[in-house]
C-alpha cells in the first residue's frame, strides 16, 4: 500500500505543487503552521531521514535551494522529523519548509 506522499507524486491525490523535477517534489501543506509552509520530499518512498541514503540528501538541498528561490525567499526554517516519538506523522521522509515573508518567524510550541 503507498503512503499518501507515494499518491501526491503519482497524481493520485491532488496536491499545490511549488516545483517539481525527475526526483523531488515541493507543495503546499493542508495544514500550515505559518504564512509559507511547503513539504519537500523525495518522489522515491525513503521511510525517514535515517533510512535515506546519503547519496539523495546533497540533491535534496540543491532542490530545497530552488524551492527557496522560486518561492522568493532568503529567509526560512527547514524542518525534519525523524521517527514517531519526533513527531513524524507521514512516513516518507519530507522536510518542511516554513517562512514568514512579512515579519519574524515565531517558534510553534513543539511538545
Amino acid at each position: 500500500m503507498d503512503c499518501i506522499f507515494c499518491k501526491i507524486v503519482k497524481g493520485e491525490i491532488p496536491s499545490k505543487k511549488v516545483t517539481e523535477n525527475d526526483k523531488f517534489l515541493a507543495f503546499y501543506d493542508i495544514n500550515p503552521i505559518a504564512p509559507v509552509h511547503v513539504l519537500i520530499i523525495p518522489k522515491e518512498h525513503f521511510e525517514k531521514f535515517d533510512s535515506t541514503p546519503d547519496e539523495i540528501f546533497p540533491q535534496m538541498a540543491e532542490f530545497i535551494k530552488e524551492v527557496a528561490k522560486t518561492l522568493n525567499l532568503s529567509d526560512y526554517r527547514l524542518i525534519t522529523n525523524n521517527g514517531k516519538n519526533a513527531g513524524q506523522e507521514v512516513f516518507h521522509l519530507h522536510v518542511h519548509m516554513v517562512a514568514n515573508p512579512d515579519g519574524k518567524l515565531k517558534w510553534p510550541k513543539l511538545v
